[in-house]
């Protein structure tokens, strides 16, 4: 640290210079990242739906993402009507000329026998269901392409573009007007929120900047990463709101330091190399176990949650990068000035109050505060667990499922095309079990249909030969639903694919036995639902144990103790079920009107994992700093019982408010994701905001304090040969 300090303030307004002209690069190369970035990921890869969608997809070239017209007739016959057979017709036409278009185009007027399943209800309304090749990649912009064609309206028929394809399409848009509405909202209110917790003008803009800088360039960073991996759009949030908030939080710590320093006596110089020494190095660690808690996530195979990972990784060493480098060469060249444009003087003189004045730690609030909280320590941790658990037990009853066309908001015509489905046709789209059977005779195959369409639920079972019924064969069928080894199986049903009673039929369907020495693998999305939230179950032990070693290691060597770290994963744990159980309440069960969005009965089954890692690595952040100066008052003690109660009073009395003026910014800028209009970025801006309110208020005001307070002399305990190991290898920020 000392080495970098003195790099950067040899020449610190060539630092600046090189830093301003990284960020043009930056934002040059990472201004059209979104156009790069995918909107799905949320299957596992390796699961048996996905395995069945790759045959599929290679061997019969169907394709998952699909555009549906939707094609509006008012008062009109859509089977009779000849101006809506010529538009149908001319439509079929021009879409199979595309290389794009994959076989089975579903119309009326190409599949006769479909036909009631493309038809509404009030016959006023068909679909033509077109499938489309490039895969999550490049089907959204075939969709698009195709919408931006064809959508509109002919002769009073109104066609509108919807499905999966649209979906992804209107979901990269979205994302985009929301990341500027979010940024618009946090930037400036997080500005004005600075002004009033440094004073003055330009100290308020150091953060800003840091935190502009850490934005632009995890941006670029991701652009880079998308060249090599699939990268999901709503990365983006992510970049944009941490790289504000931990710009925010380490200028904060690293700017507050040096103002100490400045005060205590030490020249300005002086001054920096000290905050850089103290605060730099607590900085450098935090940064360090918010990565490990985030790189958690390159553990499970979708690529929605991996892409968290890469992004949290660069946005954690950009804000750690601008932080150490910018910030100190922006000290040193604004000197004195540092603390002009100072609006609080006016302020105060305003109302007639006298200026402020230094308080000694000893005669502050927040000394008063943890000394109250000290001498009935018992019943705050009892009162505050309890509240903390029953914050939680609506977690109890998540139910978890993925997301459809409902996370976009009312307004998005693909969404509102899809309710309009939904309600208006008597077949839901979506529903049929596919199944993919490999390495059996046609005999056995069609005796295994035969046995699939006596499942409760099952509307008819095709097969390559036949249509199957109530367990019997109904009618012939030629069709070429098999390659080599592989025959295809189609099981239609009425039950709602992301409901129990989908769930269920999935699971009878599964219990029938296979032919002798065959393959089954069931696709479709009660199968591609079910496969990946069991994926993600099986993944969550091995990333909660990554976290919690990784953590518990870098905690012992910086703190010396086995107890603390403990401490620190349990009281975190508790910090976040209150957070958990407020998705539960308000998104699967509905109440506040699910804050504007559609309550589906299920949390999106990344969400709360994802929130898990960030919230985990952020609530780690506030930690290390608060037992970085716990730490240091005291190893300047006696080191008696009493020392530990003041060098706790002194440590959370010192950095209160900073860790409350920390967390309230960064409280801001998440609680700005609440604006998104795609529901699962507004579940994980509201989680996350309540996460760390809830981390500095009930957390570090209460229970750290009840708890080391207990815990006394015991908070530093460590055995023997670990006491050694620390004092060779371990980590301090003095």
């Amino acid at each position: 640290m000392e080495r970098l300090t003195n790099a950067v303030l040899a020449a610190p307004k060539a630092v600046l210079v090189g830093a301003l002209a990284l960020l043009v690069l930056f934002g040059i190369y990472g201004g059209g990242v979104a156009s790069h970035l995918l909107s799905g990921g949320f299957e596992d890869p390796h699961t048996e739906s996905a395995q069945a969608g790759k045959v599929l997809e290679k061997e019969y070239e169907r394709s998952a993402i699909e555009l549906i017209l939707k094609i509006d007739a008012p008062d009109r016959d859509v089977t009779t009507d000849p101006v809506v057979a010529r538009i149908g017709q001319e439509l079929v036409k021009d879409l199979n000329e595309y290389d794009f278009v994959l076989d089975p185009l579903l119309s009326i007027w190409t599949e006769p026998a479909a036909a009631k399943n493309l038809i509404s209800k009030d016959k006023q309304s068909t679909l033509i269901i077109i499938p489309l090749a490039g895969g999550e990649n490049e089907a959204p912009l075939h969709a698009e392409d195709l919408a931006a064609r064809y959508a509109g309206e002919r002769d009073g028929v109104r066609i509108t573009a919807t499905g999966q394809g649209m979906v992804y399409t209107d979901i990269n848009a979205q994302v985009s007007k929301d990341l500027a509405i979010a940024e618009g909202i946090a930037i400036p209110i997080s500005f004005l929120v600075l002004i009033f917790v440094f004073g003055g003008v330009i100290a308020a803009s150091l953060p800003i900047v840091v935190g502009v800088f850490a934005i632009i360039g995890t941006l670029a960073i991701l652009r880079l990463f998308a060249l090599f991996a699939d990268v999901s759009i709503f990365t983006m949030n992510l970049a944009t709101a941490m790289g504000l908030a931990l710009a925010i939080d380490y200028t904060l710590l690293l700017v507050t330091r040096y103002r100490e320093e400045v005060a205590g006596g030490l020249s300005r110089p002086e001054a920096i190399h000290r905050a850089m020494a103290t605060a730099g190095r607590t900085v450098t660690f935090s940064a360090i176990i918010v990565g490990l808690s985030l790189s958690g996530l390159m553990i499970f195979p979708m690529y929605f949650l991996r892409s968290f990972a890469y992004a949290g990784l660069a946005v954690v060493a950009i804000a750690l990068l601008g932080s150490l480098v910018i910030t100190p060469a922006l000290l040193a060249v604004l000197g004195d000035r540092i603390d002009s444009l100072d609006l609080r003087k006016p302020v105060r003189r305003l109302f007639g109050r006298p200026v402020r004045s230094f308080v000694p730690v000893e005669e502050s609030w927040w000394y008063r505060f943890v000394q109250w909280v000290l001498k009935r320590a018992a019943p705050v941790a009892v009162l505050t667990t309890l509240v903390l658990l029953i914050l939680g037990a609506p977690f109890l009853s998540i139910k978890m499922g993925f997301p459809d066309d409902r996370v976009l908001p009312s307004s998005s015509s693909a969404r509102a095309a899809m309710n309009e489905i939904r309600d208006d046709y008597a077949h839901k789209l979506g529903n049929e079990v596919t199944v993919v059977v490999t390495g059996s005779s046609r005999e056995a195959v069609d005796a295994y249909a035969e046995r699939l369409s006596a499942v409760a639920g099952v509307g008819a079972v095709t097969s390559p030969d036949a249509v199957f019924s109530n367990g019997r064969a109904v009618a012939p069928r030629q069709s070429t639903d098999y390659r080599g080894d592989n025959r295809v199986l189609t099981v239609a049903n009425d039950a709602d694919p992301l409901a129990s009673s989908g769930k269920d039929l999935l699971s009878s369907l599964r219990d029938v036995e296979k032919p002798a020495g065959a393959d089954a693998k069931f696709a479709g999305i009660a199968a591609s639902t079910e496969d990946a939230v069991s994926s993600m179950l099986k993944h969550i032990p091995w990333v909660l144990l990554w976290i919690a070693v990784t953590t518990f290691i870098l905690l012992f060597l910086f703190t010396g103790s086995i107890v603390l770290p403990l401490k620190a994963l349990v009281l975190n744990l508790l910090s976040l079920s209150a957070a958990f159980g407020a998705l539960v309440w308000i998104f699967q069960w509905g109440h506040f009107g699910a804050l504007g969005t559609t309550s589906t009965g299920f949390i999106v089954a990344s969400i709360p994992m994802l929130m898990f890692c960030v919230a985990f690595g952020l609530s780690m952040d506030y930690e290390v700093f608060l037992l970085g100066r716990i730490r240091e008052e005291w190893l300047k003690s006696g080191r008696t019982r009493a020392d530990s109660d003041h060098a706790v009073a002194f440590g959370l009395a010192s950095t209160g408010r900073v860790i409350t003026a920390a967390a309230l910014l960064m409280a801001i800028v998440f609680g700005a994701m609440i604006s998104s209009q795609v529901s699962f970025m507004r579940m994980f801006g509201l989680g996350l905001t309540i996460a760390v309110l809830m981390d500095a208020t009930m957390i570090r005001m209460l229970l750290v304090p009840a708890f080391m307070r207990l815990a006394g002399r015991f908070n530093w305990w460590a055995p023997a040969p670990l006491r050694k190991l620390h004092d060779k290898i371990g980590l301090s920020e003095s």
